[in-house]
């Protein structure tokens, strides 16, 4: 019961008793109108929400920073009463809502109200049978996995004296993935075959390294017969092929939460963003973010195999494996991924430098200072990997400087470095850049 429901229902009393004491039809003709008032309200928001339904479609289960998460909202009046208005309120927990409603055929008779992370929307004169539908854009700013909703539905009587609400649960949900930028000049890393033979690793997959033939079993796919073995033996023999060094590569993204820094925008530096409308956040770990799946789209799109190593809250190693399923599966794992983690850059590489096998290459962002990660970059290349370094200039984010003195430390080890700076375009850091230093191949 709202306030004025409170005072219509104090006016009633009063008239009954003004009625009673002084007698005059006046005082009793009030009590009549009020107390009719009172119960025509009441059952009229009774009725206000029955055989109302609201839907949402998202364009896609997915979205991008810096791109638009469109959605279409469908208001249903299924019963034969009409409805003089209804509210939609919709709550979802993606950050930056900004909304624009359009409306689509008889459309929305109240504009649309904008506030943080609610998008209020009001639907006047709903018929009996309507359908009203709306569309909603809202501008992805951060990563993360995020709910569509709840929605709260509103309505109730022309006086306002009885507000009735309906709770829609959360049953979808939106994942952003990081901002992908093009990358031309990363060069393609030259892997490095140890000892100068194959890896004696049999892999279903289809590689370049066939290392020979055998008959036909079922299950096998075509792609792999051999057809001048099988036209000359008679029967079906098929190739057999062993892992490609040259194209696994490893992202290591630094997580621990001791090295971010995170600033507010300063409006005379030009950030880095998407059109002229959005910008990345003054954020070293979304430039890294950004960074690493820039990378993994460059180099999967060049059939490379791509994987990835974080200690975010808890270790997370995606083996390295190709094509589009292990795309998304990449973009995905960065999408979720936070700064939270508590081991250093430099106990990371140690414990995981046994596991990535030789000539592999490994990708290492970090905004970190410590000398260990130079130590750590130089040992992994002694043992026949090839580091590179993505150093995210700490100054250029309001951070203590030292980034160059890191640098020149991992270079004098004749390992590759690019600088990410707050400021200047990702895309320009990662392609304008000392290319890798040629490494032989052993045939």
């Amino acid at each position: 019961m709202t306030y004025r429901a409170r005072g219509v229902l104090i006016l009633f009393l009063l008239s009954v008793v003004a009625a009673l004491i002084s007698g005059r039809e006046l005082f009793a003709n009030l009590s009549y109108f009020w107390s009719g008032l009172f119960l025509l309200s009441y059952v009229w928001s009774r009725f206000s929400l029955r055989g109302i339904e609201v839907s949402r479609f998202p364009r896609s289960s997915r979205a991008q920073v810096g791109q638009l998460f469109v959605e279409r909202f469908e208001l249903l009046n299924k019963s034969r009463v009409p409805k003089l208005w209804v509210e939609t309120r919709d709550e979802s927990d993606l950050p930056g809502y900004r909304v624009t409603a359009i409306a689509i055929g008889l459309g929305l008779r109240g504009p649309a109200q904008r506030g943080a992370h609610q998008a209020v929307n009001v639907a006047a004169g709903l018929g009996a049978r309507q359908l009203r539908t709306w569309i909603l854009r809202t501008l992805c700013t951060k990563r993360g996995r995020y709910s569509l909703g709840p929605m709260t539905l509103t309505s109730g009587d022309p006086f306002g004296l009885f507000p009735v609400r309906k709770v829609i649960p959360v049953q979808q949900h939106v994942v952003v993935l990081p901002m992908i930028v093009p990358i031309q000049g990363f060069p393609l890393p030259s892997g490095r075959l140890p000892g100068g033979e194959a890896l004696r690793q049999r892999t279903h997959q289809v590689t370049p390294n066939a290392s020979g033939v055998r008959e036909y079993a079922p299950g096998d796919s075509f792609g792999r017969i051999h057809w001048r073995s099988t036209a000359r033996l008679g029967r079906l023999i098929v190739k057999e092929f062993e892992l490609d060094p040259l194209a696994e590569i490893w992202i290591v993204l630094d997580a621990q939460s001791s090295v971010q820094i995170e600033t507010s925008p300063d409006p005379g530096i030009q950030q880095v963003g998407i059109g002229d409308e959005f910008h990345l956040p003054p954020s070293s770990f979304e430039y890294a973010a950004t960074a690493a799946a820039s990378l993994a789209v460059h180099f999967l799109l060049r059939d490379r195999s791509v994987g990835l190593i974080t200690y975010a809250d808890q270790r997370e190693v995606i083996q390295p494996e190709f094509g589009e399923a292990q795309q998304w599966r990449l973009l995905e794992s960065l999408a979720v991924v936070n700064p939270e983690g508590k081991q250093s850059l430099a106990e990371v590489l140690k414990i995981e430098m046994p596991r990535i096998p030789q000539g592999a290459t490994v990708i290492v962002i970090t905004p970190s200072l410590d000398p260990g990660v130079a130590e750590g970059l130089r040992r992994m290349a002694h043992a026949g990997r090839q580091p590179v370094l993505v150093l995210i200039d700490r100054e250029g984010f309001g951070g203590e400087g030292g980034s160059d003195e890191l640098a020149a430390a991992v270079q004098h080890a004749r390992i590759p470095v690019r600088h990410l700076r707050y400021g200047l375009e990702i895309e320009t850091s990662l392609n304008s850049a000392t290319s890798l230093p040629t490494r032989r191949r052993v045939a």
